[in-house]
């Protein structure tokens, strides 16, 4: 497990009426590095392992499953791959603003399920991008945003990734490790039901609380 501790720390287990839920936000899989070159990260078998190990009753993936908008040869090959080795979970996707085509996805695999948004237990899962369904919840769980907050150690300044609560809504910091995130005071924007707040509370991923910051 100390292989998986920094993919662990960037998602959350939920104990639920329905068992117990993997929650991960923007795994962006096909997402390269470019540094003049395409660099193959094989990060979607790492995230497979994972999942694997720790064995849960569902998987909720709140969106952005791929980097691609589209679904070129070279995506879904990376995602047929990811979701062939998944085939014993029951796998739940909130349609993310990159997730174009990923019910092709859905139909290749019975225990893929793609929606707009769940509701399990008065907790709404969502990607973030949207607007909120009309509907009646107590909290919520969400992605979209990649949340980061810069920390100052000495001399230097480091941009970490961090879990950012607004109200009852929790958002999840991405669990592609390759992708750094954005500044929460920037990314609140982009969030169309949360656009407006004015404060947040910031947890590392080790669970150290930060504080609140303002927007």
């Amino acid at each position: 497990m100390e292989h998986f501790k920094n993919l662990e720390q960037l998602s959350l287990e939920l104990d639920t009426s329905k068992g117990k839920i993997l929650l991960l936000a923007d795994p962006h899989l096909a997402f390269e590095l470019s540094r003049g070159l395409r660099i193959r990260t094989y990060f979607e078998r790492e995230l497979a392992e994972f999942i694997k190990s720790k064995g849960p009753d569902f998987v909720m993936l709140l969106g952005d499953v791929k980097e691609p908008l589209g679904l070129k040869t070279y995506t879904k090959k990376i995602l047929l791959e990811f979701f062939s080795t998944l085939e014993d979970f029951e796998i739940l996707i909130t349609k993310g603003n990159h997730d174009g085509k990923i019910e092709e996805i859905e139909r290749e695999f019975k225990n893929v399920k793609v929606a707009e948004y769940f509701l399990i237990d008065n907790a709404l899962f969502i990607h973030g991008n949207q607007r909120l369904p009309e509907i009646e919840f107590e909290r919520a769980y969400l992605g979209h945003i990649h949340p980061a907050v810069r920390i100052k150690f000495g001399s230097a300044v480091k941009k970490a990734k961090c879990f950012l609560r607004v109200r009852n809504f929790l958002i999840l910091p991405t669990i592609n490790p390759y992708i750094e995130g954005f500044d929460v005071r920037q990314g609140i924007r982009m969030i169309p039901f949360l656009k407006s707040a004015k404060k947040g509370k910031i947890f590392l991923p080790d669970g150290t609380y930060l504080g609140e910051v303002s927007f």
